[in-house]
């Protein structure tokens, strides 16, 4: 099978596509022909050599990537819930080596969800990583309640256009910061506010904030303390929330901490009963055929995608 190779971390032409042996399913594993692929931040700073490189780099062959969505095409002996045939999505292995930038991909069986009919291979591709994210920041971590008042940073990338959906779901008001040019974009989504984060100080302007979901960092997350209420949650997937940071949540009875998504297949599959709602979709603006993969991570590098980005195989 075909898969793409990273020899040494740096630019996306360290991307090498190669042959390598396909692989075999174990006892807990599914093998799944992938058809579509999403690329994240993650990818790319893995890729350069930062974020999780450092935890993979020493189990060859190093292949970046964790979403995906395809047909199982084998499984091993003690899989119950998927068989050979079945269409299915999700986020491999994370965090840890998904190895998902190749034509074929195992699994285990708990990280999968059954992809619903009605969503394609892109769409659902793309709502792994950053609709994960989403989902557990908001539900598991900030235990979001209807008629709370959340802000969602970066509203229109890939984790905030989920963000957004989610938390309409749930009857919540949501305000979300981006540039002036995505603001009919994420009002479509669902946003009963849109900031311009260029021209406005969001921490001078939005207050009595219940949530804050932060995918900006440290300087971003203490200036986003200012919107919360007391008592209110502040939660960074960035590392925003420092010591510094959480020292002044504190003051004020604010919780302020730091998280990272995780591969969940029953999560995955609540998205997937969302996805078949209606509830929840994918804004995927990017398509790139496999053979393209350097030109998606350019493009998620521009840090200006609305969306998803999503490379397709044959």
């Amino acid at each position: 099978m075909k898969a793409y190779v990273l020899n040494e971390p740096g630019a996306p032409e360290n991307l090498h596509l190669q042959d390598i042996e396909k692989p075999k399913p174990e006892k807990n594993q599914v093998l799944v022909k992938v058809k579509a692929i999403s690329i994240n931040p993650v990818d790319t700073k893995t890729r350069d050599g930062k974020a999780f490189y450092g935890a993979i780099k020493d189990e060859p062959p190093v292949i970046v990537g964790w979403d995906i969505s395809g047909e199982v095409v084998a499984t091993g002996d003690d899989v119950e819930y998927f068989k050979e045939g079945d269409e299915v999505f999700g986020m491999v292995n994370f965090p840890g080596h998904g190895r998902a930038y190749a034509e074929y991909v195992l699994s285990p069986e708990s990280h999968l969800a059954h992809k619903p009919s009605g969503v394609s291979h892109e769409e659902a591709a793309a709502a792994t990583l950053a609709a994960l994210t989403a989902w557990q920041v908001l539900v598991q971590q900030a235990n979001i309640q209807p008629g709370q008042r959340v802000l969602i940073h970066a509203a229109a990338g890939g984790v905030g256009h989920y963000a957004i959906q989610i938390t309409k779901y749930f009857k919540a008001y949501v305000i979300g910061t981006a540039s002036a040019a995505k603001h009919a974009f994420i009002k479509g989504l669902g946003a009963d506010e849109q900031i311009d984060y260029r021209e406005t100080k969001v921490e001078e302007e939005v207050k009595d904030i219940d949530i804050v979901l932060d995918s900006l960092g440290e300087e971003n997350s203490l200036r986003s303390l200012k919107t919360l209420k007391d008592g209110g949650t502040l939660v960074s997937i960035l590392g925003g929330a420092k010591e510094s940071v959480q020292e002044k949540a504190k003051e004020r009875n604010i919780e302020a901490k730091n998280y990272l998504v995780q591969s969940s297949g029953e999560d995955q599959t609540k998205l997937a009963d969302l996805m078949r709602e209606g509830a929840l979709q994918s804004h995927v603006s990017h398509v790139f055929p496999f053979a393209e993969m350097a030109k998606a991570h350019r493009q998620v590098e521009t840090r200006k995608t609305k969306g998803k980005v999503v490379v397709v195989l044959d």
